[in-house]
């Protein structure tokens, strides 16, 4: 029986998938690996990625040597799609989100997890005072 070692990228230990023969296809081994990880072909695709070479895998016919090791991760049918969106910081915006943030710092009541409000208030405005163009989204994820 020949293996191939692989991983999520969010995970720290290897399985293993075993099969016959010197190599298996790409798409064997997404198929195995969807298999014992319970994942839905129509919920999602599978990037395969060498550990050693960091060498991308894109041809469903392409073979991977036995005791090769692999990183997996998951993403969405049809690929990741970029954003186009840029937005323009202005002096108006930069109040109303200043405001919203503000809202959004305030202790809850009952819960023993504070957020500085200096430390927030610093960043955003570092981050509008420095660049005249930002992503919200960016600003948002930092921020949460």
């Amino acid at each position: 029986m020949s293996c191939v070692h692989y991983k999520f990228s969010s995970k720290l230990n290897y399985d293993t998938v075993t099969f016959d023969g010197l190599h298996i296809s790409l798409c064997d081994l997404k198929r195995q690996i969807m298999g014992r990880e319970k994942l839905k072909a129509a919920d999602c695709d599978l990037q395969i990625t060498n550990a050693q070479t960091k060498e991308e895998y894109t041809d469903d016919n392409a073979l991977i040597p036995k005791n090769s090791s692999v990183i997996v991760r998951r993403i969405p049918i049809g690929g990741v799609k970029a954003t186009s969106k840029t937005y323009v910081m202005t002096p108006k915006s930069h109040k109303i989100l200043e405001t919203a943030f503000r809202s959004r710092t305030e202790p809850v009541t009952g819960t023993s997890k504070a957020v500085c409000k200096n430390t927030i208030s610093h960043f955003f405005l570092h981050t509008a005072l420095n660049f005249k163009q930002c992503s919200l989204l960016l600003i948002f994820q930092t921020l949460t």
